[in-house]
């Protein structure tokens, strides 16, 4: 088996992200992705085919981003880290997210790592 990871940083996307009542209109959020990609074994050929295309992570968060908006960025980045682990060779993803003009001195961030179980086995031993 061959690991890789595959990053998608510093995606800038306007959205409706927040509970105050200034933050009901789209405002700017950057998403930064990483993923714990699985192979069966290293990659030998110089084809997309071989590998996961990162486009469908990118489409999918600006889709969500285009919805109809999340109240807290912790929803948010579950949101995200689900659409990874859509994918079955994504064994971890780690997605940020941040609110880059919520408070004119600071950016407030949101992050978390999440892993797909591990395989549990149905046999039996005697």
């Amino acid at each position: 088996m061959a690991e890789y990871t595959t990053i998608l940083d510093d995606l800038d996307v306007s959205m409706r992200l927040g509970i105050h009542p200034h933050e009901q209109v789209p405002q700017r959020v950057r998403l930064s992705v990483e993923m714990t990609v699985a192979y069966p074994a290293p990659v030998s050929q110089d084809s997309i085919d071989q590998v996961l295309d990162y486009d469908f992570v990118r489409e999918g968060v600006r889709q969500l981003a285009s919805g109809p908006g999340f109240a807290l960025q912790e929803t948010l980045v579950e949101a995200v880290a689900a659409l990874c682990l859509s994918d079955p060779r994504v064994t971890a993803v780690r997605v940020r997210s941040m609110k880059l003009d919520v408070y004119p001195d600071a950016k407030v961030s949101c992050a978390i790592t999440r892993r797909r179980p591990a395989a549990t086995s149905t046999d039996t031993w005697v």
